[in-house]
């Protein structure tokens, strides 16, 4: 059959073949020509071809979180400028009495390195690695997803063609999300003041950042002096890396949280069948938005309880540092307009954050906030600095949700506990005990009662 004869699926599948076949030479030139008949741009499907058969090629078959760095950078740095010297001055000063003030706030030690400012292209180098991290389980589910569904439109005499295409399928799902993912961290760092300004620890241990240029953003229209609102927004910063920082088993809890929310996504299937039968390769924009938009993702029930569990966890952590920046800020006479301006942020979110929040399934915001720092308060007012931090020092002594419920029940414990007093006995001291109990007498073999009359008394060799 001569090649003008060919139909539109028959033009696909010679597409495929060539996509498949993992060639260097590119596209046959008439087959370029055929696609602008189909309305597809050649010059961009050469490119994508390009960037498919080098991803085949390299065996792996996985995201290109390349693909996602340079997305951001591109972004971050197309309005981002250096640091001047004025502003580091600056920074650098806001800093340094922040640190002084943290000491009479918080027993948790200094960080060990200097805090420094950051510009937008800085902040996405220092915290991509987090970012993919986070978005890695909910990549991988919708590339699998998709390379299903697509699958499951192929024609029936297209089925052989398509059975070794699955890395090809998972690159092009990959792409797309790796892609959208570089978009959203690229405007993201946009709108971040500070390094730990999203509530979890992207930034690398023990480092703590200003970003100058969305600081003078996000000041501007306050009305608030600038000098005051650096040293809340350092005092903050310092707080929330010195707490990780201490509590160096926090950092993998926060970040096993939000992979086991992650993890409790999926993709609709319904919604990826009829994506995948109206699916026009000529306007890629479509799927793009509805990824953007978290059109394909749902939670699962166990997705759901792991999301308010991350949810308690960061409010137990937000309102922490907001009663600590607080103690350590109030000789400032704006503290308390900045403190709130900062919790109505970090309960509101920015367009970037809740751009976040469609793609990988999870709100990074802690809804409980107000609630866990009255708590705080609370434990700050009856026990003192010392014995409140001293709650972070091991997993199982951190607040629950239900102490942000009932605080008093909280207070009560911690007081008890600083007289010398044994706190009262609950179900779960009652069942550990049994628990207990029963494997000591399983380790020592039978009771007293069923000891062999032939066993001699007292206790047995070693």
């Amino acid at each position: 059959m001569a090649d003008e004869d060919r139909t539109p699926e028959e033009e696909f599948q010679e597409l495929m073949r060539q996509l498949l076949g993992g060639g260097g030479g590119g596209l046959d030139p008439a087959m370029l020509e055929r696609l602008s008949g189909m309305g597809i741009d050649p010059a961009m499907m050469q490119t994508v071809m390009q960037h498919l058969q080098g991803a085949m090629q390299s065996g792996d078959g996985g995201i290109s979180w390349d693909l996602a760095k340079r997305q951001a950078l591109h972004i971050a740095n197309q309005d981002g400028h250096g640091v001047t010297t004025g502003e580091r001055s600056e920074m650098d000063q806001a800093f340094a009495l922040a640190t002084l003030w943290l000491s009479e706030a918080t027993t948790i030690a200094d960080l060990p390195n200097p805090p420094k400012p950051l510009t937008r292209g800085g902040w996405v180098e220092a915290t991509l690695p987090v970012w993919q991290e986070l978005a890695a389980p909910v990549a991988t589910s919708m590339a699998d997803a998709m390379t299903a569904a697509l699958r499951e439109q192929m024609p029936e005499e297209m089925q052989g063609l398509v059975q070794n295409a699955g890395r090809l399928m998972r690159t092009v799902a990959g792409s797309l999300f790796a892609t959208q993912l570089g978009h959203v961290v690229g405007n993201l760092s946009k709108e971040v003041v500070s390094g730990g300004d999203v509530g979890i620890p992207v930034m690398p241990d023990g480092e703590a950042a200003i970003l100058p240029q969305n600081f003078s953003d996000f000041g501007r229209d306050l009305e608030i002096p600038e000098d005051q609102l650096a040293l809340y927004i350092a005092a903050r910063e310092l707080a929330h890396a010195r707490l990780f920082r201490h509590a160096k088993w926090l950092r993998l809890h926060v970040i096993s949280h939000v992979a086991e929310a992650a993890r409790g996504v999926r993709m609709d299937d319904e919604k990826l069948q009829d994506l995948a039968e109206r699916f026009d390769p000529s306007n890629p924009a479509e799927l793009q938005s509805i990824i953007a938009e978290g059109g394909l993702i749902v939670r699962t029930e166990e997705g759901q309880t792991a999301l308010t569990r991350l949810e308690n966890l960061l409010a137990t952590i937000e309102g922490w540092v907001d009663v600590v920046t607080a103690d350590a800020t109030s000789r400032l006479p704006s503290s308390v307009r900045v403190a709130e301006v900062v919790r109505r942020r970090r309960a509101v979110g920015g367009p970037a954050e809740q751009a976040l929040g469609a793609l990988v399934g999870l709100e990074l915001r802690p809804r409980r906030m107000r609630e866990a720092a009255a708590m705080w308060r609370a434990v700050t007012d009856a026990v003192g600095v010392g014995p409140r931090d001293a709650l972070w020092d091991y997993p199982d002594l951190i607040p629950t949700s239900e102490d942000i419920d009932d605080p008093a029940a909280l207070v009560a414990r911690l007081e008890a506990r600083a007289r010398g007093e044994e706190p009262a006995r609950d179900e779960m001291d009652d069942a550990l005990e049994a628990l207990l109990a029963g494997e000591a007498e399983n380790e020592t073999g039978p009771a007293e009662d069923e000891t062999r009359d032939d066993e001699p008394e007292g206790p047995r060799p070693v």
